[in-house]
C-alpha cells in the first residue's frame, strides 16, 4: 500500500521530478508489463505516460505505447525520451489505421483506454466514440495474447447524462454511487462499457480470458494543451487574457458553482487508480468512481486564480450578472496571439466546457466508499492539485 499512500500526500510527484531522468536512461532487462496508453496527449494519458515508466510502479518495470491520433507534442513528459516509452501515431477512427498500427503490438498486457472525441450531438458521440473503442478492441484482444487487463475511462456524465440533456433529464441524487441504474436516455458512456463487454468476450477460447475495469472521474484537474475538457488550462487562458486587458477576474456562472459543493479528480490520481485496477486482483471487473476525496468551492478557489495571475476578482453578483465565456471571448485571438504563447486560442480555452460546468445549477458528487473497500486509499488536496496544474502550464508557458 506504500505507494498508493505516497501518491495521496504528494510524495510520489517529488519522487517523480527527481527520478525521471534515472529513469528515462535506465534499460531494464525485462518488462514485467507492458501498457498501451490510448489517448497518450490527453488529461489523463499524459499522466499515465508520467507515471507508468517509473521504476517503483506497481506491475513494473513498464514498457509503455503511447498511442496519439496526432504527433507527440513539444511539451510531452521528459520521461517520454527514455526506451520505455514507443510513440504510435494511429486514427482510431480509421478502422484500417487501427489494424495496421496496433496490430504488430502483440506484447501487450494491459490497455488504458483514455481516448475520447467530441461530435456535435450525443447520436454522433455514441457513433464515433464507440467505433474507435471497437477498432483498438478489435484489433488488440485477438493479437495480443498476453493481454491481461483493460481499463475504460468514462466520467461523470453517467450519472448526470449528456451534455445536451443536462437540466433536461432528471438525474441521480447525489452522492453517486457505482451501483445507481443508467439514466433512462442515450449516453455513449454506455455504449463504451457495453462495447467494452462485448468485445471482450470475443476473446479466442485458447487464451486467457481479460479483466476490465470502468473509471468514472468527475472534473478532472490536470495538464494536456490539447484535451477538449481541461477546465483548469481554460481558466488559466481566461486569467492571462484578464491580466493583459486590466479586467478584474469576474465569475461568469451561477449561484449553485459559486456557494455550492463540487469535487474534482486530479489527473494523476485517476492514472494511479487505473494502475491499481489493472494489477490487483481485487480491483477486477468492477466499476468505480475516482474523484479526490475532499470537496470544495469554487468561491474558495477563483481568489486562488486571481492572486496566480495577479488580477482583481468579482464573485457571483447576482443571476442577471451571469455571463457565457463563449461569449466573452469572441474576437480574442489576435490579443491572444499578440501574448507570445506557443497556442492558439482555440486550442486552449475551452469555453463551451466551462460555460457547462458553471451554469450547471446543481450540486454533483461522487462516493469512492467502493474504491476504498477494494484496496485503494489514494486521495488528492484539490486546493493543491489546483495549484500545482496552474504551476505547471505557466512553467511550460502554455499560458503567459
Amino acid at each position: 500500500m506504500s505507494w498508493w499512500w505516497a501518491g495521496a500526500i504528494g510524495a510520489a510527484k517529488k519522487k517523480l521530478d527527481e527520478n525521471a531522468e534515472a529513469a528515462a536512461a535506465a534499460v531494464p532487462t525485462r518488462y514485467e508489463s507492458v501498457g498501451l496508453v490510448v489517448g497518450a496527449t490527453g488529461i489523463v494519458g499524459t499522466s499515465l505516460l508520467e507515471i507508468l515508466p517509473l521504476s517503483d510502479t506497481p506491475g513494473g518495470p513498464w514498457k509503455v505505447y503511447a498511442v496519439s491520433r496526432n504527433p507527440r507534442p513539444s511539451w510531452s513528459p521528459p520521461i517520454c525520451d527514455g526506451p520505455s516509452v514507443e510513440h504510435v501515431q494511429c486514427d482510431l477512427s480509421d478502422p484500417d489505421d487501427a489494424a495496421a498500427k496496433l496490430s504488430p503490438l502483440a506484447d501487450v498486457t494491459h490497455v488504458f483506454y483514455v481516448a475520447w472525441t467530441s461530435r456535435p450531438s450525443e447520436d454522433e458521440n455514441r457513433a464515433a466514440n464507440t467505433a474507435m473503442l471497437r477498432n483498438a478492441l478489435s484489433v488488440l484482444v485477438p493479437a495480443a495474447p498476453n493481454l491481461q487487463h483493460v481499463c475504460l475511462q468514462t466520467g461523470r456524465k453517467h450519472y448526470v447524462g449528456p451534455f445536451e440533456a443536462l437540466g433536461r433529464v432528471p438525474a441521480h441524487d447525489p452522492p453517486f454511487h457505482e451501483d445507481l441504474p443508467r439514466l433512462d436516455v442515450p449516453n455513449f458512456y454506455y455504449d463504451l462499457e457495453d462495447a467494452l463487454l462485448d468485445e471482450l468476450s470475443k476473446r479466442p477460447s485458447s487464451s486467457s480470458p481479460v479483466s476490465w475495469s470502468v473509471h468514472r472521474p468527475s472534473v478532472i484537474f490536470g495538464f494536456s494543451p490539447r484535451s477538449a475538457m481541461n477546465l483548469v488550462e481554460t481558466l488559466c487562458v481566461y486569467a492571462a487574457i484578464c491580466r493583459r486587458e486590466g479586467a478584474k477576474l469576474r465569475w461568469p456562472g451561477g449561484r449553485v458553482a459559486w456557494e455550492g459543493f463540487s469535487d474534482a479528480s486530479d489527473a494523476d490520481l485517476v492514472a494511479e487508480h487505473q494502475i491499481w485496477a489493472a494489477v490487483d486482483p481485487f480491483a477486477k471487473n468492477e466499476a468505480f468512481n475516482c474523484s479526490d476525496g475532499d470537496v470544495y468551492k469554487w468561491k474558495h478557489l477563483w481568489p486562488i486564480l486571481a492572486d496566480q495571475f495577479g488580477v482583481d476578482w468579482v464573485g457571483y453578483e447576482g443571476e442577471e450578472k451571469r455571463f457565457k465565456l463563449a461569449e466573452a471571448m469572441e474576437g480574442k485571438e489576435q490579443l491572444w496571439a499578440e501574448m507570445l504563447t506557443p497556442t492558439r486560442l482555440d486550442e486552449v480555452g475551452n469555453w463551451w466546457f466551462a460555460d457547462i460546468m458553471f451554469g450547471y445549477d446543481a450540486e454533483h458528487l461522487d462516493s469512492m466508499n467502493k474504491s476504498k473497500e477494494h484496496g485503494f486509499l489514494g486521495f488528492r488536496n484539490t486546493v493543491s492539485s489546483f495549484n500545482t496544474w496552474i504551476d505547471k502550464m505557466k512553467a511550460y508557458k502554455i499560458v503567459p
